[in-house]
């Protein structure tokens, strides 16, 4: 059984998806997040008896320099007659404009390719069409979308406007990289980390630690009618820097928790603006 990789995180919505002063303006840090991975719970019918892993995310980049992100997760399942052994690669490129996005995911289990994924969206008007290079070749139209990082942004930007429901559609070249999602967004209001907060000590490189509770569902508008349920809801704790900890990764069968238990500071200089 393979995990679901959908975080993101990185997470602006006018209507023609121009970046505001505001978003432009806005200074997400270069970092490399580890977060440890284990099971919450998991249904009978999932067959999973345990699951553990670590996830590394690293994100560079600036409204000047374009956006770069590297995702590995590795996972362990085990379920009551096997075991074995995930690892998702994923690197992705979005264009600061929010007009270009290429992403490639690679996928092996017990250290064997599985999967390899690998395309590029572009914007041309208010769609977005996306090439896709592997598994096949392939060129289609998945209408009007935002990218990972547009997406956070835009969820910042709402936030500090106190909105704290809204809709959108997203693509991030998950999975078969076929399709833009729906996505339903909950926002919380901005708080600090208790003193016995489990994440304290990675969070202790931060000047800042205030963060709003975000929750994201995503539903599969692909099909006719939609789906009624989301298959997948991520919560988490967003910092306006870029930062995110303590994760909850709720799939259709079982829901997994990432908690930051590492946090380096990249490079400041790609993420910094030459005036």
């Amino acid at each position: 059984m393979r995990i679901p990789r959908r975080l993101v995180l990185p997470i602006i919505a006018l209507c023609v998806f121009v970046l505001s002063d505001t978003a432009a303006a806005r200074f997400l840090l270069p970092h490399r997040a580890v977060y440890d991975m284990t099971l919450i719970k998991a249904s009978d019918r999932s067959g999973i008896a345990d699951v553990t892993g670590r996830m590394i995310y690293e994100f560079y980049g600036s409204a000047c320099l374009d956006y770069t992100t590297n995702t590995s997760i590795v996972t362990r399942i085990d379920s009551v007659t096997t075991s074995g052994l995930t690892d998702q690669q994923m690197t992705t490129f979005e264009a600061a404009d929010g007009n270009t996005f290429s992403f490639m995911t690679k996928t092996y289990v017990d250290q064997a390719l599985q999967k390899e994924v690998r395309g590029t969206a572009t914007r041309e008007g208010q769609n977005v069409m996306v090439r896709l290079e592997k598994p096949e070749h392939k060129d289609f139209d998945i209408g009007s979308t935002q990218f990972p990082t547009q997406h956070m942004l835009d969820i910042m930007n709402r936030a500090d406007a106190g909105e704290t429901l809204y809709e959108t559609r997203l693509f991030d070249g998950v999975g078969d990289a076929d399709k833009a999602m729906t996505t339903s967004v909950l926002i919380g209001k901005k708080a600090e980390a208790e003193k016995n907060d489990p994440e304290a000590p990675a969070l202790a490189k931060l000047e800042k630690d205030r963060a709003w509770p975000i929750e994201v569902a995503y539903f599969d508008d692909s099909t006719e009618g939609g789906d009624e349920l989301p298959q997948t809801i991520i919560n988490l704790k967003l910092h306006e820097n870029g930062i995110a900890r303590d994760l909850v990764m709720n799939y259709s069968n079982f829901s997994l928790s990432g908690k930051l238990v590492k946090l380096e500071l990249l490079d400041m200089k790609s993420g910094i603006c030459d005036k």
